[in-house]
């Protein structure tokens, strides 16, 4: 075989078989595919008009889009009638039960392919072994985290109410750096929250330039959402504009009835800050009421040093009396809305026939007079208990819905993963982008469609600088949401929680069916992403 005629011959047939190969494939129609989805009402998630086109996938990408009706793929979807979305980012989750609820299911038949955790100041510690346990037990969504600001000063300081030391400073700034290099997407604050509350705003000025460096993003539970709200959003605005960070108002909202209608205000501080060239956002979540620990209702202060330091001082005449006047404060000026009915039990280990009922139902069942002063007692007995977890029914629907409409508000569930069964949740857990869809799109028609999918898709992925993700084009990750518009919905009430919404027929996670026909499957398709 040492005939150079040889050679060439067998690279001509060769030649003629790549061409002949290729006019089979043409007569059959062209390339095949993983997915095919004809005939759908597209949306790309930049808020332009929708188009009717096709869309395939091939190897967890869409490859191409356009007339295909002439394609072959595996499997084919009919999406005639239905809308198809990039696949939702939820900029606000609670993934602390993920290792448990891996398939992550009351997120995925939302809709939500990405999920950002880590949210309010806590966050896994160390990051990057959490993380690469996670990837390897596998997970039902893409998931990103922030470093958390109240992880990381509990790390160094404890609860401890005072200014870090300068050493204790710069052991916080390496824990961050630390995160910030293994993949964190920024930090997160809850100034609401222990420890954060006890820090002052040169402290997380500090700390987030470093995830400043970076390019990371900043994201806070307000110090205050109720009477000192204006303050807390001109502090969030200050924390942008020294550490050259964008910021997202997350879940914001207007807490307790004097505080009714002021979202007008804050929304054109946001504006302001935004035509002096800051990077302020927002995200939200679309109910009236807020969830988290009873204990947002007690003075922060009597909380420092711990649950057994908050024991001793309640046991104290003069200590109790100030924690009983301040959360009396409370209930009828920001949380408690002036109304213990207003304040549901969602979590109660200590009694757990509690779940579902108010703060008014447990005064009524012990024989008292449902007033604010009994209702402050109880919030005490309830926190020596062990605390409890709450839905607080203290917010305006006009300031739900203005906040919605701004231009820089993102949708975030605040949702944490569950699965039914599990406690008495807020409804949001399972309803919050089909709620926004069906009752806020369709229903009161307070957006559009096309600037709906857009708060879920390409405004997050922008906010955490997501290339691939979050928009339908060429060249992007298969992560897809088609549901019918006209069917879409949340089901999840504050009486009934666990309840998946309808009307979200098809949910593809890089490239793969987690929702098929509306059924779920634990296809763990997910992966972690890591900021780079």
């Amino acid at each position: 075989m040492n005939n150079p005629n040889a050679k060439i011959e067998i690279v001509y047939i060769t030649k003629i078989s790549l061409v002949l190969w290729s006019l089979i494939l043409f007569s059959c129609g062209g390339p095949e595919y993983d997915i095919l989805i004809l005939n759908g009402t597209v949306y790309d998630g930049s808020g332009n008009a929708p188009i009717e086109t096709d869309i395939a996938i091939k190897d967890s990408m869409i490859v191409a889009m356009g007339d295909l009706d002439k394609a072959k793929a595996t499997r084919i979807v009919e999406a005639n009638g239905l809308a198809v979305s990039p696949g939702f980012i939820d900029m606000h989750t609670h993934l602390e039960p993920i290792m448990e609820l891996a398939s992550c299911e009351s997120h995925v038949r939302q809709g939500v392919t990405t999920a950002l955790g880590g949210p309010d100041g806590r966050s896994p510690w160390p990051l990057k072994p959490y993380l690469d346990s996670l990837q390897e037990k596998g997970i039902g969504m893409n998931v990103a985290y922030l470093i958390g600001h109240n992880t990381v000063r509990k790390n160094i300081m404890g609860l401890e109410n005072r200014a870090p030391t300068q050493e204790e400073l710069l052991a916080m700034e390496a824990e961050i750096d630390s995160a910030m290099q293994e993949g964190a997407y920024g930090i997160s604050t809850g100034l609401k929250y222990l420890p954060g509350a006890f820090s002052k705003v040169d402290e997380v000025i500090a700390l987030s330039k470093v995830a400043s460096k970076y390019g990371g993003i900043y994201t806070s539970h307000l110090r205050e959402e109720g009477l000192g709200l204006f303050d807390a959003v001109e502090e969030a605005i200050q924390i942008s504009a020294e550490a050259d960070i964008p910021v997202v108002l997350t879940h914001h909202k207007a807490i307790g009835k004097p505080m009714w209608g002021k979202s007008v205000r804050t929304l054109a501080m946001v504006d302001s800050a935004r035509a002096k060239g800051l990077d302020i956002k927002i995200d939200q979540y679309p109910y009236t009421a807020s969830y988290t620990g009873i204990s947002v209702l007690i003075p922060s202060w009597s909380m420092a040093g711990g649950q057994e330091a908050f024991d001793e001082r309640a046991t104290d005449p003069v200590l109790r009396d100030s924690i009983k006047n301040g959360i009396i404060f409370n209930i009828i000026n920001d949380r408690g809305g002036s109304d213990l009915d207003r304040i549901q039990f969602a979590k109660v280990e200590w009694q757990p026939d509690l779940e579902g009922k108010t703060l008014k139902f447990w005064a009524e069942q012990k024989g008292l007079e449902p007033t604010v002063e009994n209702g402050a007692d109880l919030v005490i007995e309830a926190q020596l208990n062990g605390g409890a977890s709450c839905v607080f029914h203290a917010m305006a629907e006009e300031d739900v819905t203005r906040i919605m409409q701004h231009p820089q508000t993102m949708i975030g569930s605040d949702g944490r993963l569950v699965e039914p069964g599990m406690g008495h949740p807020h409804p949001r857990w399972y309803g919050t982008f089909p709620r926004v869809l069906g009752h806020y799109v369709r229903e009161k028609k307070t957006l559009e469609l096309t600037e709906a999918i857009r708060k879920m898709t390409q405004l997050p992925a922008q906010s955490l600088k997501l290339t691939d993700r979050g928009m339908l084009k060429e060249g992007m990750r298969a992560d897809i949401t088609i549901f019918n518009p006209e069917t879409v919905i949340d089901k999840a009430t504050f009486e009934k929680p666990h309840q998946y919404p309808e009307g979200i027929d098809f949910v593809i996670v890089n490239g793969v069916f987690a929702v098929d026909n509306g059924k779920f499957h634990d296809v763990r398709s997910g992966i972690v992403l890591r900021k780079k």
